[in-house]
């Protein structure tokens, strides 16, 4: 990281879902969206796995957290969290590079949503056969 720069910014990806991240040295908060973490992700398994880089790779310093996402719904924002996180710290420091890759944190989950076909229920559903 530049002396010059006052943030780190990176982008993650998750289903629909998008976050822009912004990492600053020295601060110890998280936001999302204008709100706590804690507030924004009730549900504590989401808040592990938003700052899941933080707790299992070893960091030289404390770092803020500002965060913009939006689409998909909380679990996928909260995978794209941990993706735009991972592509940040390795902005700042690029010895970490393995270490978050080994764990899959760089990685981008393609699973999706199947698109409707047509003559289908759903994706793959069909309707009922009836042999009578």
């Amino acid at each position: 990281m530049a002396t010059t720069e006052r943030y780190i910014e990176a982008t993650g990806r998750r289903k629909t879902a998008i976050a822009r991240v912004r990492i600053t040295k020295g601060k110890s908060d998280v936001v999302v969206n204008g709100k706590d973490i804690k507030a924004y992700f009730p549900v504590e398994a989401h808040q592990v796995m938003a700052l899941e880089p933080f707790i299992k790779v070893p960091l030289p310093a404390t770092f803020g957290v500002t965060v913009r996402v939006s689409g998909g719904g909380t679990a996928s924002q909260a995978g794209a969290m941990r993706h735009a996180i991972s592509r940040a710290l390795i902005d700042f420091d690029i010895t970490l590079r393995g270490e978050l890759k080994s764990r899959g944190f760089l990685k981008r989950d393609p699973r999706a949503k199947e698109r409707k076909k047509p003559g289908l229920v759903k994706a793959r559903k069909r309707k009922q056969w009836s042999k009578r």
